[in-house]
């Protein structure tokens, strides 16, 4: 039956050939089409697809309409549409020599050559044997094309994965490019010292100028603005609408008129000295004068011998002025001055040796006499060094703040007649001894009412007109130039060199009458829209920092709240206040004070008196938002705890910290992190003590409290390690800053990984062959490349709150897990420490693994204030 049934089966094949054969000459050019399209498949399905070829490589392997997956014998790539682990389909062409019949066995033969094989895995090889030999060199040559296609794809993968952005080869960034690189020293590894390779080359093409003790990026952007302010006070046809303006024009003319000036000498001091009951290094001095001519001098030329005494918001109810008095009283920035004698003999010398200058050219008949008389006053600022409070005991304001009446000043201080004293300064205001005070340094006050008992009355007089002498002096003849430009050689290591007389009436002007100079300056270079991008910034580094206050494991919930609440209440305050675009409301201020053009002391005098009666006049006002205490063109920033502000003045609104062309990275790791550092003083170990009112109280919790302190303990250990000249950095000193630095550099950075997730990788910087993170780390590191003297880099360890620019960049990127992971900087390597559990900022949580000295501020509050 079943050889019957086979002999059937084979009569019809036979049949099924002859027919075959026929429609094989019929169809040659359709079959010879289809092998060439076969042929051609997997190149033609994909060519000029680049765009749709990527998103197909984006997706899963072996699943999804036109993803890949693997032949049965893994040897191949097919796609998808036409593979199956149990089932395969192709299209194969039928050839002169090709027995249709033998791949039929377990398939339907379809007309149009299509075939459907059930050939499972284990028939595979069964399936391969019945193929023709053309069909087998078919396949193989399907695989070896798909092979060599999968290899081209893969290929463009990592070549896609692996591209660089694109270049912005735009003006601006081509001659930011120029400065970056000119700055950088590529022989440095930033791994082994960030500010050596960032700075390095800078520091190489800017030796120190001469009549300058530091210089760097700062003073390249004070020189520019102060060129403008040049500019907008000697061209008395330029864009002034304000009579304020004028007085500034005037107050700066006044200053310039060197032949006035010289022509007048010494005069106007020594008679200003006369009228205060005299000198006794330069003649007669009234005797039993000593609180009439401290009233005086405090009063009207708002020199501070002894104590400052000034008004400013209470600490513990912001919403109200008070009356504060603090230490005070050295001639020289510190009180290690005086009591490292031998460390500082040089300076001592000098400062003796300016000291008698300056009386002789007073009148000082004898040499000797003088010098005898400046050394017991110098031996008195020593005795007033040993009872100052040193400047990181005086950081704590819930120790030292002490507040009492009048009255109870008096009883505390008995040496000082206070009622008779504070209604003079004060004047007009009337007070009683129920006048609330708030006392600093309580135990100075106590101390220093001793010392003035036990002092000769002839030395405290001394001493006191020494005080208006070394206030005054600048404003006088060239000879007093020169004696403080010597003494400053001393100081501060500076080369003597002429420096030109408009700088020095510039930086006067602003100081003085900086608000008026300030309308003229915003006018001529602030745009409007700049502050709406730097509220963008800050609103940006806001969430950044909010963002991060979310992550502390340390921080309990109460407290976490209450610090986001006070994050919201930040104020910003940019550019300037609003009163000086409004001429009248400028002219208010400015009201009641004159100036002419050719009497420079005079001017000088007559403003010491103006600022006087305005800070009276403060007294019975709560704070004011609009009264800053930096000037427009100023080159920094500040926080104020008792107003909980941040303020960004126009004039470090601008290049290198921000610029509009400039990539993202740099604007972020310039003005970003100037942002970010004043948001964190807010939290810094003086800020955090006040609250979003600012209001000085404990809103911790007593367990974030003893966290936070032994985390700021790891940084005060961490920067008190760093040395310069073989002295240490003051980590206790410097705490605020260090923090502030740390957790502005942090905030920043966050902030620009959400810029990126927003708005995608930016254009990178030609030639630098640095990522747009890296570029981040180098514009911030590249705001702080300076030099300074060995004497000025003494000078600052000892007195700026603020470490040296070395260490403010590699102490902060040494604590940055974002820096060593763009640089690539190994564990153990000194940017990457192997032994590090220091978070970034106290308010970080870290794995195991900014201001210029020169800027003086108009207005005095009891907290120095965060500047940048």
């Amino acid at each position: 039956m079943c050889e019957v049934q086979k002999q059937g089966e084979k009569g019809r094949g036979e049949e099924i050939k002859k027919k075959k054969k026929k429609e094989k000459r019929e169809k040659t050019d359709f079959t010879t089409d289809k092998i060439l399209q076969l042929k051609l498949f997997l190149p033609a399905r994909f060519s000029g697809r680049s765009a749709a070829s990527r998103q197909v490589l984006g997706g899963d392997f072996g699943s999804g309409n036109g993803a890949f997956c693997t032949s049965q014998d893994g040897k191949g790539l097919l796609p998808s549409a036409l593979s199956h682990p149990q089932m395969s389909t192709y299209k194969r062409a039928t050839l002169d020599d090709e027995d249709p019949l033998d791949s039929i066995s377990e398939g339907d033969g379809y007309p149009n050559g299509f075939q459907v094989n059930f050939c499972g895995p284990r028939s595979s090889l069964g399936c391969w044997a019945q193929r023709t030999r053309p069909e087998k060199q078919l396949v193989v040559l399907v695989a070896v094309l798909a092979a060599v296609l999968a290899a081209c794809l893969l290929g463009l993968i990592f070549q896609y994965r692996a591209r660089p952005s694109a270049v912005c080869l735009s003006e601006a960034c081509i001659s930011v490019t120029s400065s970056i690189l000119s700055s950088l020293d590529r022989a440095v590894n930033p791994c082994e010292d960030f500010f050596s390779y960032a700075c390095g080359g800078w520091i190489k093409a800017n030796p120190l100028p001469d009549g300058h003790s530091r210089w760097g990026t700062f003073n390249n952007l004070w020189e520019h603005n102060q060129a403008i302010m040049k500019h907008l006070l000697e061209n008395t046809t330029a864009n002034v609408s304000s009579e304020a303006e004028r007085k500034a024009q005037r107050y700066y003319q006044a200053c310039m008129n060197e032949s006035k000036i010289e022509e007048l000498r010494a005069a106007p001091l020594m008679e200003l000295i006369q009228k205060l009951g005299g000198w006794n290094i330069t003649g007669p001095w009234a005797e039993d004068n000593f609180n009439a001519t401290l009233q005086k001098v405090t009063a009207h030329y708002r020199t501070s011998p002894f104590f400052s005494v000034y008004v400013s918001a209470d600490s513990k109810n912001s919403n109200s002025n008070v009356i504060q008095v603090d230490q005070s009283g050295l001639g020289l920035p510190s009180r290690d001055y005086y009591l490292n004698k031998t460390e500082n003999e040089k300076v001592l010398a000098g400062y003796l040796n300016y000291m008698v200058q300056l009386g002789m050219f007073l009148g000082g008949t004898d040499e000797e006499s003088t010098r005898q008389q400046m050394q017991q006053i110098l031996d008195f600022e020593t005795a007033l060094a040993n009872i100052t409070i040193p400047q990181e005991k005086h950081r704590d304001e819930e120790v030292i703040y002490h507040k009492m009446t009048a009255g109870e000043l008096k009883e505390l201080a008995p040496a000082v007649d206070w009622m008779p004293f504070l209604s003079m300064v004060f004047h007009p205001v009337e007070l009683n001894e129920s006048e609330p005070i708030v006392v600093y340094a309580k135990e100075y006050l106590e101390q220093v009412s001793d010392l003035i008992l036990a002092t000769d009355k002839c030395l405290l007089n001394n001493y006191m007109i020494w005080n208006l002498v070394r206030k005054t002096s600048p404003f006088l003849d060239q000879r007093f130039q020169d004696a403080e430009e010597k003494f400053m050689e001393v100081m501060y290591g500076t080369k003597k060199t002429c420096l030109p007389r408009w700088k020095f009436c510039i930086s006067d002007t602003d100081n003085n009458l900086g608000f008026a100079l300030g309308a003229m300056f915003v006018k001529a270079t602030f745009a409007e829209d700049s502050k709406q991008v730097a509220e963008e910034m800050i609103a940006e580094i806001k969430t950044a920092f909010e963002e991060s206050l979310e992550t502390l494991q340390w921080m309990d919930e109460e407290t976490r709240k209450s610090a986001k609440e006070k994050a919201d209440a930040i104020y910003n305050m940019i550019g300037y206040p609003k009163f000086i675009m409004d001429p009248k409301e400028l002219d208010k201020v400015f009201n009641d004070y004159e100036a002419v053009s050719d009497l420079y002391f005079e001017n000088v005098m007559q403003f010491y008196n103006f600022s006087a009666r305005v800070t009276a006049d403060q007294l019975r006002k709560p704070p004011n938002r609009d009264q800053w205490s930096m000037t427009p063109p100023t080159v920094n920033a500040y926080y104020s705890p008792t107003k909980n502000e941040i303020v960004f003045p126009a004039g470090i609104l601008q290049a290198p910290f921000y610029t509009r062309a400039s990539p993202k990275s740099l604007n972020f790791g310039g003005i970003g992190v100037v942002v970010g550092h004043e948001l964190t003083h807010a939290f810094d170990d003086q800020g955090r003590e006040y609250d979003k009112d600012g209001n000085l109280r404990p809103w911790w919790k007593n367990s974030s409290v003893e966290a936070f302190k032994r985390k700021t303990e790891c940084m005060v250990e961490q920067y008190s390690n760093y040395t310069i000249n073989g002295e240490a950095v003051n980590g206790k000193h410097t705490l605020g800053e260090n923090i502030a630095d740390n957790g502005g550099l942090k905030a920043a950075y966050r902030a620009y990984q959400n810029w990126l997730k927003k708005n995608g990788e930016e254009e990178t910087l030609p030639t630098l062959g640095l990522t747009n993170h890296q570029l981040f780390f180098v514009g911030f590191a590249q705001v702080w490349c300076s030099v300074r003297t060995p004497e000025s880099s003494h000078e600052g360890l000892i007195t700026d709150p603020h470490s040296p620019s070395r260490f403010r960049v590699i102490g902060t990127v040494s604590n940055s897990k974002e820096f060593a992971k763009h640089f690539s900087c190994p564990v153990g390597s000194p940017m990457n420490p192997l032994k590090n559990e220091l978070p970034s900022s106290p308010l970080e949580r870290r794995p195991t693994s900014p201001v210029l000295s020169e800027v003086r501020s108009t207005v005095k509050t009891s907290l120095p204030l965060a500047r940048w």
